[in-house]
């Protein structure tokens, strides 16, 4: 049986309760800028906190250790916090250490770049090329992105604040950024309850109105449930920009369960992105791929619309070649993104745009190439 009547096969049912699936989802590289505004920020902690930030971001794009990124975005924060001439003072007095955050080799950051000279510390990064290509190939495609649909902020579990990540996403050149925190059942990564969420539109309706002409699309990377249903009140759902969803329980799920599973959520009318499609990890004791049927996937995939992520994160990499291949043979529309949980990680499109290439995806075909409000209209359709 060919790929397009085996998905009727699981999509018919799922199509025609339509809204009802909705309704019975539980509820419950660039140089980075400074934090915050910029004006509000005294002139001669500038180049500082700008210094703390660069190194931070290079050490999240070559996915360093979190402490060591962590330690400078503190100091950044700690400075940008400091009343009026606090910072020179404590320069001079040699008492910076004695400030929250500000350890020895964040204090000899910020004293060479009070000095005017490039910190010896970014300097060693740049001399590793931390800051140079991450990888050969998918230069033309990721020239053609104009944003990301898919990141995550420490609202749920990413590092940093909202403003933080999409300034980065602006020092980048995107003109948009899908801020996709989880859903509530992912406890462990601090989902987003109903109300949070709608907390979290308001925040993003202000930073819109600073940001502009750059824009916040609102969304959510909301968990795809046992049953295919999806892990937020359907209102909610309906109001946003992006919804991606993704599989993070019961990975070993048998294959043709699994399959149904998947069908059915992207079945569901505010579905958007099929996030990370296999589960699977490859780095360290690594993680198999779920089991499903993927000609049928795809095939619910090409017939309601719903674009595939290339998830561009370096221990994810998925779909595997030989999926990305067989959505493109299929006739899928994709999603480049990163799955960034920090600034840094923003500037991880090349891994995914380098095996959209190796694996003959149109750039026609990638829904984060369109201007913002083409995007909008394939969204809303």
């Amino acid at each position: 049986m060919s790929a397009a009547p085996r998905c009727i096969r699981f999509t018919v049912a799922a199509r025609t309760r339509g809204r009802g699936l909705a309704d019975e989802a539980v509820t419950g590289s660039a140089s980075p800028v400074l934090l915050g505004n910029v004006e509000t920020v005294e002139s001669d902690a500038r180049a500082a906190i700008d210094a703390l930030n660069h190194i931070a971001f290079l050490l999240e794009r070559t996915n360093e250790p979190s402490y060591r990124v962590r330690a400078f975005r503190k100091a950044a924060t700690t400075l940008a916090g400091l009343p009026a001439g606090e910072l020179k003072r404590r320069y001079e007095e040699g008492t910076l250490e004695e400030l929250a955050g500000i350890g020895k080799v964040t204090a000899g950051v910020i004293g060479e770049a009070l000095r005017g000279e490039t910190p010896s510390y970014l300097i060693a990064l740049q001399g590793k090329a931390a800051d140079g290509p991450l990888v050969s190939g998918g230069a033309e495609l990721r020239a053609a992105l104009r944003g990301d649909l898919h990141t995550h902020s420490d609202w749920s579990d990413g590092g940093s604040p909202i403003e933080e990540m999409m300034r980065a996403a602006i020092a980048l050149g995107h003109s948009y950024v899908a801020l996709t925190d989880h859903s509530p059942r992912l406890t462990v990564a601090r989902g987003l309850s109903p109300d949070r969420l709608r907390e979290q539109l308001s925040v993003v309706r202000r930073l819109n109105d600073e940001l502009a002409p750059f824009r916040i699309l609102t969304g959510i990377e909301v968990d795809i449930l046992d049953d295919g249903g999806l892990d937020q009140e359907p209102e909610l759902l309906a109001e946003l920009d992006v919804v991606v969803a993704s599989v993070h329980s019961k990975l070993r799920m048998p294959r043709e369960d699994m399959t149904r599973r998947m069908v059915a959520a992207i079945a569901n009318p505010h579905m958007d992105v099929l996030g990370h499609c296999t589960g699977r990890l490859v780095v360290g004791r690594g993680r198999p791929e779920s089991e499903f049927d993927a000609e049928v996937v795809f095939e619910a995939c090409r017939q309601f619309g719903v674009a595939v992520e290339i998830n561009s994160r370096p221990e994810r990499l998925d779909p595997p070649r030989r999926l990305l291949s067989l959505a493109v043979e299929m006739g899928c529309e994709f999603s480049i993104d990163t799955d960034a949980h920090a600034p840094g990680q923003l500037d991880w499109q090349p891994y995914g745009c380098a095996r959209a290439e190796e694996c003959g995806v149109p750039a026609e075909r990638v829904i984060n190439t369109k201007s913002v409000d083409d995007l909008k209209h394939w969204l809303a359709n």
